[in-house]
């Protein structure tokens, strides 16, 4: 059952405590939704000064490789958390494990997997985040549903602000100059 209250399209997640869905649409192509959630770009736009931001993102993009990056808190805390690539379907599809390098006080350090899936729509991408491995921890789990929430939020103010992929402002340029 869809919520009435929120327009088609917004972020929004539901749990059941073991697993998180959430979805949004983003105006972008699916490529440009997947370079943003894989590269260094994620550092342009997921978080705000007033909850964390993320820095010093790292990957190897490829089954098996490695990611990492750390959440940094406005007192300027920084909490390392990473995991390994399990899938990946350019541009469509990535399957990740995620856990932090540190006690979360409800997670701890539990492996858990997230899933983004990629698929194209008329006005842009329509993305769907699964977190699993969640069993018999509702606080977790609850507290990672409002975070995807804003996750997806972020990612889409970013590209609805005017956010371009990297290289594409330097063509826009070079084309004003002919």
């Amino acid at each position: 059952m869809t919520p009435t209250h929120l327009p088609a399209g917004m972020p929004r997640a539901v749990t059941d405590d073991d697993t998180i869905l959430a979805t949004a649409e983003i105006p972008q192509p699916v490529e440009h939704v997947f370079r943003a959630l894989t590269t260094k770009e994620v550092e342009n736009w997921w978080g705000s000064p007033e909850t964390y931001q993320i820095i010093n993102w790292t990957a190897d993009l490829r089954v098996g490789g490695r990611w990492s990056l750390g959440v940094r808190l406005p007192n300027g805390t920084v909490y390392p958390a990473s995991g390994e690539f399990i899938e990946i379907e350019s541009p469509k599809k990535i399957v990740q494990t995620r856990k932090y390098d540190w006690d979360h006080p409800n997670l701890g350090r539990r492996v858990t997997t997230v899933t983004y899936r990629l698929e194209p729509i008329p006005n842009g991408t329509r993305i769907t985040v699964r977190h699993e491995g969640l069993q018999g921890l509702r606080d977790a789990a609850d507290e990672h549903a409002s975070g995807w929430e804003r996750f997806l939020g972020w990612l889409d103010t970013y590209f609805r602000s005017g956010a371009r992929p990297p290289g594409e402002e330097q063509q826009m340029e070079e084309k004003s100059h002919e």
